[in-house]
């Protein structure tokens, strides 16, 4: 093919892609259709930025074939190494051109055929669009994991997403130009998209089961990924554990002030020595939790003050 891309569009959908192989043909074979569409209903020029977060299968090699197959619309991204799903979603943002950006995972448990909803609530004049994923074909332990940070990460920041872990997600140009001016090493792109919002709206959308593949996400990274969120945009955890560090101070002094009258009342005892030691472990397992929050904080600002790049991009693939 010789056609280049397109010059201006209008939407542009951008999807990470980490060791999806397996399941990239059946992308394709949804998305571009889905597309298509769209743009002839909707009369909107399309574009679709592929990232590839340093696969290490041969998902680099299928996405230069598409550029190939469909460089009208199509462009791919190759990062040097892996530098997370976020860091791809930035840089997917840096090199999409159109008035409205909606994210995608390229495992297909966000249907493609549901960008037609989010792209209706964009043009509707909405500058943040959320999804809610119905009937969710995640196990067990993720749907209750997700349902109780969800719940701690509204209460810690006051940010209000009903799914937080939802990555379809639409965004007006303005949204993506200031969440591009933050320089952060680490953070959760839709909660700080949604700090800029405007007129955010939230709409229900199917939900399937991985194509192919297994979820990149382990219990670490996602312990990992709720930490970013709720540290990037609150010191509420720190200020909590400020007034703990205060109470439990207070118990401790008003036991000691107890225990020094009942020695000098009754004398040296043994009797709740196991007591105290249980007591002294437990204020030792409080200290050390308090030190790990507040080296996360600091953590964080080491991450800053080095002016890292935050991801490297080895080659960019596409067709002017």
């Amino acid at each position: 093919m010789t056609a280049n891309l397109v010059a201006n569009p209008k939407l542009s959908i951008v999807i990470p892609v980490y060791n999806e192989e397996d399941g990239l043909q059946a992308l394709f074979d949804r998305l571009y259709p889905a597309l298509d569409a769209l743009a002839t209903k909707r009369n909107l020029p399309y574009e679709i930025v592929f990232v590839n977060d340093g696969s290490k299968d041969r998902s680099a090699g299928i996405l230069a074939k598409q550029v190939d197959l469909r460089p009208d619309v199509t462009r791919a991204v190759l990062f040097h190494s892996n530098f997370g799903q976020h860091m791809a979603i930035m840089a997917g943002f840096e090199y999409a051109k159109g008035e409205y950006i909606i994210t995608l995972d390229a495992d297909l448990q966000n249907p493609p055929e549901e960008i037609d909803a989010l792209t209706e609530q964009l043009l509707k004049g909405h500058d943040y669009v959320g999804t809610i994923r119905a009937n969710r074909r995640d196990s067990f332990f993720r749907k209750v994991a997700s349902r109780v940070m969800n719940r701690l990460r509204e209460n810690i920041t006051r940010i209000t997403m009903t799914d937080q872990g939802c990555m379809l997600r639409g965004y007006s140009r303005r949204i993506i130009d200031l969440v591009r001016q933050c320089d952060e090493s680490n953070t959760f792109i839709p909660a700080l998209a949604y700090t800029f919002a405007a007129n955010p709206t939230e709409i229900i959308v199917k939900h399937e089961e991985r194509f192919a593949g297994e979820s990149k996400y382990n219990i670490y990274q996602l312990i990992r990924l709720n930490f970013d969120l709720v540290t990037g945009f609150s010191v509420m955890p720190l200020q909590i554990f400020s007034i703990l560090g205060m109470l439990l101070a207070l118990a401790a002094g008003s036991l000691f002030a107890y225990l020094l009258v009942r020695r000098f009342l009754l004398g040296a005892e043994v009797e709740g020595v196991f007591t105290l030691f249980a007591l002294t472990f437990f204020l030792i397992g409080v200290m050390l939790f308090g030190l790990g929050l507040l080296g996360e904080y600091i953590g964080r600002i080491y991450q800053q003050i080095r002016k890292r790049p935050r991801y490297v991009v080895q080659t960019i693939l596409e067709k002017k």
